[in-house]
């Protein structure tokens, strides 16, 4: 219901007297004394907020307007020289036209009907009967539903309700030993701030080089403007419900396109405990409903590298060539990196087109980075290489087969123990062929990593036959292939592997 309202207010009905006067319509005007905010990862901040203050002796009932809308009550601590909190109260329902509405349920008001063509008023009381789908209304002996057709109707109250603010209001009853004017502070965590890292990287493809800027980007959705405020951000991630502590908890996979290994550096910066600290250089504004970005990092020249890569799981047939991945590697460590550690964002990468002009080339996620660690990011797919993974090949083999490749394993379980056979063990012999195009006019190296090769314990035993590329096992169920695909050209390579599986 759109009900243009005009608020006729009694001074009697202001429950909070401000120490200087104020403007509430006023976005600029506040209560706020000297402000500190901490922001966190996790959409969490904590306010702290100096106040001066006359308070009388004995115990009375202060009133802290302009606090978050959504400040959680339990984490308040208030301290003021001489005073005791002996109750607190949080107020926010904020005063909205919906919300007067609500609140006059059962009340009267004064409606006023203009005449669109002589500008005359029409004015009657009505007592409001419900707000469910729209405002019902008893005027005198007939019942009317304000209709939403946009004719111009006013609605006069003719007080605020109780317990209606304009801005969210915290009330403290004291108990004070003296009377007079002191700073009071009050320290509270709200959720609705938050903040997160943005990275801009231009690469140059034929230096290797990236220039990368570090932005941090600040959320306010709190429902309260925060005036000049020294702000400081902690990365890392702050637990803060104890409920959701879950021993052996599981890390959550990385973001696709994603590769780290992590560094073992560390960033000179100001750490707290597991966390490092961002201050904010100047003290600033967080408004409202606003993003604000500041920059905390500017490097040139970092050393970097277009990687082309493809994942296979274990015995993929595809039936036509797919685009291979394309990656920027780099470092984050001191000695021919960034030299940084990273708060968790997204890095965004450009690259200059042949009239010098940036242009995006793609983007990809990036968690706590440890400084000294090496990172390669996936920005999209490469038009002009592709591969076909294809299944040319399976047999099954006997045992007597499988233990002449003896010679060639790779992975051995090697606990002796005994066992019940039951049934005769299937051994394969499985031949993979990756079939590489590029129509680049220079050669390109591209990383095949085939997978699934030990799927589970009872499979962990496989042994690498022939290849045509020399290999390298990262791990018990991967192993890497670095293949030159020449220059407008195209390479078959053909694996041959023995398993049990």
């Amino acid at each position: 219901m759109r009900v243009r309202a005009l608020l006729a207010v009694s001074a009697a009905a202001l429950a909070v007297q401000p120490l200087h006067a104020q403007d509430p319509t006023d976005p600029d005007t506040t209560a706020q004394g000297d402000v500190s905010v901490t922001i966190y990862n996790n959409g969490l901040g904590l306010v702290q907020d100096v106040r001066q203050l006359a308070i009388p002796s004995g115990r009375s009932t202060i009133a802290f307007p302009d606090v978050s809308a959504q400040i959680r009550p339990e984490t308040l601590s208030f301290a003021a020289e001489g005073t005791g909190i002996v109750e607190q109260n949080f107020d926010f329902d904020l005063l909205t036209p919906q919300k007067l509405m609500e609140k006059a349920i059962g009340q009267t008001v004064t409606l006023v009907r203009t005449n669109p063509a002589t500008g005359s008023e029409v004015r009657e009381r009505a007592t409001v009967l419900s707000t469910a789908g729209g405002v019902v209304v008893q005027i005198g002996d007939r019942i009317e539903v304000l209709r939403d057709d946009g004719l111009p109707v006013r609605v006069i109250f003719d007080r605020v309700p109780p317990n209606l603010r304009a801005r969210p209001t915290l009330s403290v009853t004291l108990e004070s030993s003296r009377g007079g004017n002191r700073p009071a502070s009050i320290r509270y965590l709200t959720p609705g701030l938050g903040w997160g890292a943005d990275y801009v990287a231009l690469y140059d493809e034929a230096r290797n080089t990236i220039d990368m800027q570090g932005w941090v980007t600040l959320t306010n959705s709190t429902g309260t403007t925060y005036h000049s405020a020294q702000t400081l951000l902690v990365a890392g991630s702050v637990n803060s419900d104890g409920s959701q502590v879950r021993r052996g908890r599981p890390m959550p996979p990385p973001p696709p396109g994603r590769e780290m290994v992590p560094g073992t550096e560390t960033a000179n910066r100001e750490q707290l405990g597991d966390f490092y600290l961002y201050p904010i250089a100047e003290r600033t504004t967080i408004a409202n409903n606003q993003t604000k970005q500041v920059s905390f990092l500017d490097v040139q020249g970092v050393p970097a590298q277009r990687i082309y890569s493809a994942y296979i799981p274990w015995l993929t047939n595809d039936e036509q060539p797919r685009n291979v991945s394309s990656e920027i590697a780099f470092s984050s460590s001191r000695e021919g990196g960034l030299g940084d550690a990273m708060p968790a964002g997204t890095v965004r990468f450009y690259q200059r087109d042949a009239q010098g002009n940036p242009q995006f080339i793609g983007e990809n996620n990036v968690g706590h980075t440890p400084m000294g660690s090496r990172l390669s990011l996936r920005t999209g797919d490469a038009f002009d290489v592709t591969l076909q993974t294809e299944l040319e090949s399976r047999q099954r083999i006997s045992g007597e087969e499988y233990e002449r490749s003896a010679r060639y394993r790779i992975i051995e379980d090697g606990r002796v123990r005994e066992v019940q056979v039951d049934r005769t063990v299937d051994y394969w012999r499985t031949t993979m062929r990756y079939t590489l195009t590029n129509a680049k006019p220079q050669p390109v190296v591209v990383e095949v990593s085939q997978g699934g090769l030990s799927p589970n314990w009872w499979a962990s035993d496989f042994r690498v036959v022939s290849e045509d590329v020399a290999g390298e096992q990262v791990n018990a169920d991967r192993r890497i292939y670095r293949v030159t695909v020449p220059a407008n050209g195209k390479r078959e390579v053909r694996v041959t592997y023995e398993t049990r599986y």
